[in-house]
C-alpha cells in the first residue's frame, strides 16, 4: 500500500486535533510484510543519507514532539536504524539546566544543530517552550524574564514568530526540516502506561510525573493546536502522524523522511581532470 506523506502534512489551516485521526488502517497485512516494508525504507534512507553526506550541501533536522509515551524513542530507533552513525546525531531535551536558563529559549538547541551532510534528530526541542511552558506558565519565572515581558498579551505569538523566523533562517542556509507530531489518544496513553507498570522491563520508563501531566491533557491539546497552527510553514511543515499503532507510525515517519531527502538536489562530487590524473598515478604505484 502506497503511503502518501502529504496526507499527514499541516497545510495552512488552523489545526483542531479532534479532526486528525490517532489511528488509520494498517498499511501492512502482517508483521512480516511490515518488517519488509520498513526494511526497504531503512535501506533507501541509508543510501540517501550516504549521498547527503558525500554531497555535503544540506543538513536535515528532524524534530519529534508528542504526548508522553507517544513513541518518539521507538520511531527514532526503528526508522534510523540503518543510517551510518557518523552521519546522524540524536539529542534529547528535557528540563533545562541552570546554564541554559541564563540564555534565550532557542540557545540550548541551536548549539546542537546538524552540520551540512548530516541528519540531526531532536527528541523534544525548543517547542517545549511553547508547549510545557505554556501549560505551566509558572516555569517562566525560572527563565529570568522581567514581569513586563512575561505579562505581554502577545507573549506566545512572539515566541511563535521567533521560532518561525529561526526556521526560515535555517532553511535559507541549507538546513531542511521535518517536524513530526506523534498524535496519540488518551486511551492509548493509558494502555501504554499500564504496560510500563505491568512489564518489569518497562518499569524504568514510568514515573509519577507522567500521571501528573496526564491531568493537563486538554491544556496540552490546546497548546499543540496553537503551536502547530502557528509554526507549520512551507519550508518547515508539521506532520500529524497517527501514533496509536506504532508500526504504522514508523512507516509514515520513514516515508516522510524519505520524501524530504529525495527532494534535495544532491549528487556525488564529480572528479576533476586533475584529480583523475592523480588517481591514475596512485593506481600505477599500487599495481607495481
Amino acid at each position: 500500500m502506497k503511503i502518501n506523506s502529504k496526507d499527514f502534512r499541516v497545510a495552512g489551516k488552523k489545526v483542531e486535533l479532534n479532526e486528525w485521526p490517532t489511528i488509520v488502517k494498517p498499511f501492512c497485512k502482517s508483521k512480516k510484510e511490515y518488517q519488509e516494508l520498513l526494511g526497504e525504507h531503512v535501506k533507501k534512507l541509508s543510501s540517501l543519507q550516504q549521498l547527503q553526506y558525500a554531497s555535503n550541501r544540506y543538513a536535515l533536522l528532524m524534530i519529534f514532539q508528542g504526548m508522553d509515551s507517544a513513541g518518539k524513542d521507538g520511531a527514532i530507533r526503528h526508522v534510523m536504524s540503518g543510517v551510518n552513525p557518523q552521519g546522524c546525531q540524536v539529542f534529547g531535551f528535557k528540563q533545562p539546566s541552570a546554564e541554559e536558563l541564563e540564555h534565550d529559549f532557542l540557545w540550548r538547541t541551536t548549539r546542537c544543530l546538524p552540520e551540512r551532510g548530516r541528519i540531526g534528530i531532536f527528541n523534544r526541542s525548543y517547542y517545549e517552550e511553547v508547549l510545557v511552558v505554556r501549560v505551566h506558565p509558572e516555569l517562566l519565572r525560572n527563565e529570568g524574564l522581567s514581569e513586563e515581558l512575561r505579562d505581554e498579551k502577545d507573549f506566545w505569538e512572539k515566541r511563535y514568530r521567533s521560532i518561525a523566523d529561526f526556521e526560515e533562517h535555517l532553511h535559507r542556509n541549507g538546513t531542511r526540516m521535518v517536524k513530526v507530531f506523534l498524535h496519540l489518544s488518551k486511551d492509548e496513553q493509558r494502555r501504554r502506561f499500564l504496560d510500563r507498570i505491568d512489564e518489569p522491563d518497562k518499569n524504568w520508563k514510568f514515573s509519577l510525573a507522567d500521571i501528573h501531566e496526564r491531568k493537563y491533557w486538554k491544556d496540552y491539546v490546546r497548546a499543540f493546536e496553537a503551536c502547530l497552527s502557528a509554526t507549520s510553514t512551507h519550508h518547515a511543515p508539521w506532520y500529524v502522524v497517527p501514533a496509536d499503532d506504532k508500526e504504522n507510525a514508523r512507516l509514515i515517519v520513514s516515508q516522510i523522511v524519505l520524501d524530504a531527502l529525495s527532494e534535495l538536489k544532491m549528487a556525488y562530487p564529480k572528479t576533476t581532470p586533475k584529480r583523475r590524473l592523480e588517481l591514475k598515478s596512485i593506481r600505477k604505484l599500487l599495481t607495481k
